[in-house]
């Protein structure tokens, strides 16, 4: 039970500002070192904002948080205010498509792996995939590019 009214929680998390996913992106960070990834930039100026790019190997990677892009195994929504959160999370998936479509049509490879995929020992499939990738310049199939965005639970 919340020991403040809903409106000032309401006042409170509106003070509250995004910083990233941090915590994923610092975990994908150690797992490429600990793989021997190489040639990943991050902050690299491209439609989206990929989390990290492989330049010459033209591959856009993105860690998507299992509630805020509506994994369909993981994204639980509150139960209050729940018309707001299935439209939040609903215009983040439209969003992650856009933008997935608009790194491909710059014929570029998008690769979008589940907050939950760099978990325990669920990483290692990803990070093969990731060097597979970076090693051969592209000649993976588009189908085989982490998850498709999709509308989940929601």
């Amino acid at each position: 039970m919340d020991t403040v009214s809903p409106k000032e929680r309401s006042r409170i998390m509106s003070k509250v500002k995004g910083a990233g996913n941090k915590s994923t992106e610092q975990r994908l960070i150690f797992l490429f070192k600990q793989y021997g990834v190489k040639g990943w930039r991050r902050h690299y100026p491209m439609v989206g904002k990929p989390d990290f790019v492989f330049v010459k190997a033209r591959l856009a990677v993105f860690v998507d948080g299992c509630f805020w892009h509506g994994c369909p195994d993981h994204c639980r929504l509150p139960s209050t205010n729940r018309d707001y959160w299935t439209s939040k999370i609903e215009k983040n998936i439209k969003r992650d498509r856009s933008v997935t479509d608009a790194i491909r049509e710059k014929k570029w490879r998008v690769m979008r792996i589940w907050e939950h995929e760099l978990k325990k020992d669920r990483h290692r499939e990803k990070l093969e995939e990731i060097k597979r990738r970076v090693a051969g310049h592209g000649r993976q199939t588009e189908a085989a590019v982490g998850h498709p965005v999709k509308n989940s639970m929601i």
